[in-house]
């Protein structure tokens, strides 16, 4: 089966991977010229820790891991006001790993076989019985049993096929910035444990890289979802006034190409695939920045894909199988988001009383894994869903 992949993204990669293992012959199109740099830190855990173990690729990522097993919310004046222990609400083996260092570790345990093209932008999508066409910019045509859009939330594919991104695309009222920067005044204090303001409708949060970096995270509210011209010019005036090193950081904030910024949003889409064309991660169930498991379930989607490919009797019984196993979980997450967007971010003094509150409570064993259930929602097993689908192979590929 020959597979065309638009999208050297997390998700994208993870099924290439996945699909070259099981003998597929893949062709990646990215339309970005090469790995992108920007991203923020991603607390990795769940259904796609175990898929990357069954692929072989755990050493890679645990090495490419940060250990950071509490957080803490200080004041403008750097003091403590509360402790995040994030192991407690992952439920499970937990790994703080850098969006960009995911994608290099996937990129470079590809395997050979595998045809990645960047700087290749798709323009046309033909759906034809037993087939798909794919045009791209420079007018090359690309024949494909299969076409996968892993291109994002703001997919090319989802576009082309599906319709106008404002029909599925659900803005939570958000807007989200992450880039890096040096200043070692800011690098030791922020050594050893992750920081974050302890603020109203708008906090920055630090984690001290091994470089000697500072990844700096950032999300405020905005009832407009227009991304700004100027980001830099934004996150600046977004972000003033919060104390502590939030200057040092506004102050090195570096040109726009090296800043991710986007709207924190969720895509909802009534069908993930038609005919010979399927969706996958962010590009057909971005669960939002919220839920905190936009990359585990992208991998984890990528694996279940892959193994309902190899093992269903036509291509398009595999997809519907895929969205039939896989939809329950992401919907159980976005719902999730859209109910703890207000502990996300405080909107106002009392609900960041609250919050102060409810983190306390984490260090308390049996109330932390109640707390566990509301704010990360249901705790999903790969190796469960993929013993929904027919046949013991599926089994064995994870168990």
């Amino acid at each position: 089966m020959r597979t065309v992949i638009c999208g050297a993204g997390i998700s994208g990669l993870a099924l290439a991977h996945r699909l070259a293992a099981l003998g597929g012959e893949v062709v990646v199109v990215e339309r970005a010229p090469g790995p992108r740099p920007q991203g923020y830190m991603i607390d990795f855990f769940g259904p796609g820790l175990e898929a990357v173990e069954a692929m072989g690729l755990l050493p890679p990522f645990e090495l490419a891991a940060y250990h950071y097993d509490e957080g803490r919310l200080v004041d403008r004046n750097g003091r403590r006001r509360a402790t995040i222990q994030t192991k407690g609400f992952a439920r499970g083996r937990l790994l703080n790993l850098l969006r960009p260092d995911i994608e290099a570790v996937l990129a470079e345990s590809l395997p050979a076989e595998v045809e990645l093209r960047y700087d290749t932008a798709l323009t046309e999508v033909a759906d034809r019985p037993g087939g798909v066409a794919v045009t791209l910019e420079d007018g090359t045509v690309l024949d494909a049993d299969l076409l996968v859009g892993a291109d994002g939330i703001h997919s090319t594919v989802r576009r082309l096929v599906f319709g106008p991104e404002e029909r599925y695309l659900r803005y939570l009222g958000l807007h989200t910035a992450a880039f890096t920067f040096d200043a070692p005044d800011v690098h030791a204090a922020t050594t050893h444990t992750f920081c974050l303001t302890d603020s109203v409708n708008r906090q920055m949060g630090f984690y001290a890289l091994r470089d000697g970096r500072v990844a700096a995270f950032a999300v405020h509210r905005s009832a407009d979802p227009t991304i700004p011209d100027d980001l830099r010019v934004a996150i600046q005036r977004a972000y003033t006034g919060l104390g502590w090193v939030t200057p040092r950081a506004l102050e090195q904030c570096p040109p726009a190409e090296e800043i991710y910024y986007d709207q924190v949003a969720q895509i909802e889409l009534p069908e993930w695939s038609t005919g010979r064309v399927v969706l996958l991660g962010d590009a057909a169930y971005a669960v939002s920045l919220i839920a905190g498991q936009g990359a585990s379930l992208g991998i984890a989607g990528a694996f279940l894909l892959a193994d309902r490919l190899a093992h269903a009797p036509t291509i398009e019984r595999a997809t519907a199988e895929f969205e039939r196993l896989w939809r329950p979980v992401v919907e159980d997450k976005q719902r999730n988001a859209r109910s703890m967007a207000r502990w996300f971010l405080p909107s106002s003094p009392t609900d960041l009383r609250v919050r102060r509150i409810m983190l306390s409570l984490t260090r308390v064993p049996f109330v932390a894994g109640y707390l566990s259930s509301i704010l990360a929602g249901k705790d999903t097993k790969l190796a469960d869903v993929m013993r929904q689908a027919s046949g013991t192979a599926t089994e064995r590929a994870i168990v």
